[in-house]
């Protein structure tokens, strides 16, 4: 199978154990997401199409939106992200409410370029992080305060914690290889009186 049928269709993407949300640190839970061969396909689209660093982003990386790769990637993936993964963390967190992706793209890190990304907080409603390829050594998304980070995760499987003020992250130094990630920032309520 090609990585366009692959791509657009979603074809081969979910791997679900059917399992809940498991609680990895204080309020970050793990999930099962994507498929190993799927990760290595939304990489190879990533490459073709390109990264660039926002110089207006505060906190810079080499990234490519999904909606930049494919509109209907993006699509697929926020409608996943609605139908498999929000329930399983809407029984962790009850006050949750699904709005929609505010972005998901692939980070790259690499030696020479982009190897570190210094400690931050997203403005979204809940962040996560799908690990793409295990084949480089540091760059691990490091949370201090939870005293936890993803260097065991493994390919495929989905972290996601609060954002904002309780759980700020940074990306450890890179010491060999190439790190990909997705990111992922789903949309704060229209309406936060009640948060």
């Amino acid at each position: 199978m090609d990585d366009l049928h692959r791509i657009l269709g979603y074809v081969d993407a979910v791997d679900d154990d059917g399992d809940p949300a498991v609680e990895v640190a204080p309020e970050i839970y793990e999930l099962s997401f994507w498929t190993t061969d799927f990760c290595a396909a939304v990489i190879r689209a990533a490459e073709a199409v390109g990264f660039t660093p926002d110089p207006d982003d505060p906190v810079p990386g080499h990234e490519v939106s999904l909606a930049t790769i494919s509109p209907a990637l993006f699509q697929r993936v926020e409608i996943d992200i609605g139908r498999r993964i929000w329930p399983r963390l809407q029984e962790r967190w009850p006050l949750i409410e699904y709005r929609g992706l505010r972005d998901a793209f692939v980070i790259r890190y690499r030696v020479g370029e982009q190897e570190s990304l210094r400690l931050h907080q997203d403005v979204a409603q809940v962040s996560a992080t799908v690990r793409l390829n295990d084949d480089y050594e540091g760059a691990e998304l490091a949370f201090p305060r939870q005293g936890y980070d993803n260097g065991r995760l493994a390919v495929g499987r989905l972290v996601a914690w609060p954002s904002l003020v309780t759980h700020p992250h940074e990306a450890l130094p890179l010491r060999s290889g190439t790190k990909y990630g997705l990111t992922i920032w789903c949309d704060l309520p229209d309406d936060l009186e009640h948060y």
